[in-house]
């Protein structure tokens, strides 16, 4: 155990020692390698790189240089990710044998190994970090830490200021004073919903029970998401601090953080994270010698996607099957075991100690007048910077789309955004220059979400992206109410009618009538937001589905009953892209012959439509 000496202690030369993390003009000899340990970049041998550095380091007896674990840097498309520090070199695509020549070339030499070096959006090669378009408009808080510290040290996580908030709040800050500043920060829940942290707060605090919990609900089930694992596996102390703050806030004891078993990295950096802070005597009991008590238990989901909706989780905890409970009560009120429980998602928790320390007035600033703060988003599908996102909220989708995540492959044009998952909507092009914020996205008929971020080029069929996010649910349905298990299911066959060729005009007014009363009807959030997909597709894309019924046509050629692929005279210029990547050899044509496709080889697979550079390939 620490006292709160030690820990001050700590703080004082650890961070000394880690200035050059945040100094690129740090006056020092030592080197630190920083290597991305997140799950991208593991998957890509990034633990092999670490090993090499370490074996080479000590083969040439260099000193001074030490090589870091760290948690995800954000641009996963660029992964495995190496940095050096203090001058801040962003090495990309880094592969186990690259790594003697980084230590001889940069570590040794002192010269930059260019072939390495990211490339930017206009293709130019980029040395420092900062200086990458993908993180020009970024503002990092609750990713601040992630790709900063190791997330196995607890001592660096102090060095940054780590338990300090908590330190602040149990020696010199009423619950009062911290439900005050959460609420005029005007902190919303990252989970989806939006409700103001600290009115929920508020509420649970007010709860007549003598014994009460804090929940971490880390069941990110999204397709495409993975924010909240990304800061788990990066900085896993930020979510136990606060899930600390919000227990002496409210005055429980005891905190469970329930967090899917297919997380395995962030499974296993919580528990370390867990294990340090109860030898240092932050989590347990008598905290900082104030008399507050407080630990924490991980419980594991088995990948239910209905265990992300708050009730069920609850269920889940208690050992019971995973499905929603009626509403009231609250969890504020009767949660856990029937005793009030707080709820918070991790993003949520991860700003938290940040607000502490730096005050209401310091987040309110950033974003727009209802919605504040910042929001991570998950960056994915046909956009060149796959990555993890972190921008203020007001940031507008094109900004993050073309300046951050820069731009559509292939030179394809922008066709739409899926925000939210399954329990999202769609926004089209048009709405491109929307802000992303929590009012904005409702008024178009899409939501925030947890912060998946599906970004459709104009290769995308609707019908078929519907069809899809509805297989999710009708698959992931608990099935206790019957809008939801049988409803859903229904509108399914509808959608796999449409995508077969065998649907009718009259098949797409079920559809719409359907969705609209499983909204009004089904129990939970998730079963009432199930539909979304549908409506929002139905909404700015209904003449694709109306394509599919009457004229039997995909013009995305994805639905492969109704795709007959073409090549149009009039813009092929004989290139041959087409005919030498089609795998069933169904192209025709010699030279600069303009190029045919033969129907009776043609397998449907697209492939030949997204290697055209003309745009020739079509219905």
């Amino acid at each position: 155990m620490k006292s709160l000496e030690e820990i001050h202690k700590i703080r004082k030369e650890k961070r000394k020692e880690l200035d050059l993390r945040t100094n690129t003009k740090a006056d020092t000899r030592e080197k630190h390698i920083l290597v991305c340990h997140g799950t991208g970049c593991t998957s890509s041998k990034s633990p092999q790189i670490l090993e090499n550095f370490k074996r080479i380091l000590k083969e040439k007896n260099i000193e001074n240089v030490r090589v870091i674990k760290t948690g995800c840097f954000g641009l996963c498309a660029k992964g495995p990710i190496v940095i050096i520090r203090p001058e801040d070199t962003f090495y990309a695509n880094c592969r186990p044998e690259d790594c003697e020549e980084i230590i001889q070339t940069h570590i040794i030499e002192g010269n930059v190994v260019e072939r390495l070096l990211a490339k930017d959006i206009d293709g130019s090669k980029v040395q420092k970090l900062d200086n990458l378009s993908f993180y020009k408009k970024q503002k990092r808080i609750a990713l601040k830490n992630c790709g900063m510290i190791n997330p196995e040290e607890i001592d660096e996580y102090i060095a940054f200021d780590g338990y300090k908030a908590l330190e602040e709040v149990l020696t010199k800050w009423t619950p009062e004073d911290v439900i005050k500043t959460i609420s005029d920060s005007g902190l919303r829940g990252r989970g989806g919903a939006g409700f103001p942290t600290g009115k929920k707060w508020e509420l649970t605090r007010a709860a007549e029970g003598t014994q009460k919990y804090v929940v971490c609900n880390a069941d990110e089930g999204d397709p495409g998401a993975f924010m909240d694992r990304s800061i788990l596996e990066g900085d896993p102390h930020a979510v136990l601090e606060a899930m600390a703050i919000a227990g002496y806030t409210i005055g429980a004891n005891k905190g469970f953080i329930y967090v899917r078993a297919e997380y395995p990295i962030a499974v296993q950096r919580l528990k370390i994270a867990i294990h340090q802070a109860q030898e240092y005597g932050i989590l347990g009991t008598n905290i900082f010698n104030t008399g507050f008590d407080f630990d924490i238990e991980i419980r594991l989901g088995a990948g239910a996607f209905v265990c992300g909706e708050e009730t069920a989780l609850l269920e889940s905890i208690e050992g019971k099957r995973g499905q929603p409970r009626l509403k009231p009560p609250y969890p504020a009120q009767a949660g856990l075991w029937g005793k009030p429980t707080l709820i918070n998602n991790v993003e949520t928790y991860a700003n938290i100690a940040q607000i502490i320390l730096k005050g209401s007035d310091w987040y309110s600033s950033i974003g727009t007048e209802n919605s504040k703060g910042t929001k991570v988003f998950a960056l994915g599908g046909n956009v060149n910077n796959i990555g993890l996102v972190e921008v203020p909220m007001g940031t507008t989708l094109r900004e993050i789309v073309y300046d951050i995540g820069g731009g559509i492959p292939n030179g394809r044009d922008f066709k739409a955004a899926q925000t939210g998952g399954p329990s999202g909507g769609c926004i089209p092009k048009e709405h491109l220059d929307t802000p992303i914020d929590y009012e904005s996205l409702k008024n178009i008929g899409s939501m925030m979400g947890s912060g998946g971020l599906i970004i459709m080029d104009d290769t995308k069929c609707m019908v078929s992206l519907a069809k899809f996010y509805l297989e999710f649910t009708v698959s992931e349905s608990c099935g206790k109410c019957t809008p939801c298990r049988i409803g859903t299911k229904r509108m399914l066959e509808i959608l796999e009618k449409l995508c077969e060729g065998n649907g009718t005009k009259e098949d797409i007014d079920k559809l719409e009538k359907l969705a609209i009363n499983i909204q009004k009807s089904s129990i939970c959030g998730l079963g009432q937001s199930a539909p979304n997909p549908v409506i929002s597709t139905l909404k700015y894309f209904r003449d694709e589905f109306e394509e599919h019924a009457v004229d039997k046509v995909c013009r995305a050629l994805e639905c492969k009953a109704m795709a007959k692929i073409m090549i149009d005279p009039e813009k092929c210029k004989g290139c041959g892209l087409c005919q030498k990547n089609c795998p069933v050899n169904a192209i025709e044509g010699e030279g600069r012959e303009k190029r045919a496709i033969n129907q009776d080889k043609c397998i449907k697979c697209g492939t030949c439509l997204t290697s055209c550079p003309f745009k020739a390939i079509g219905n």
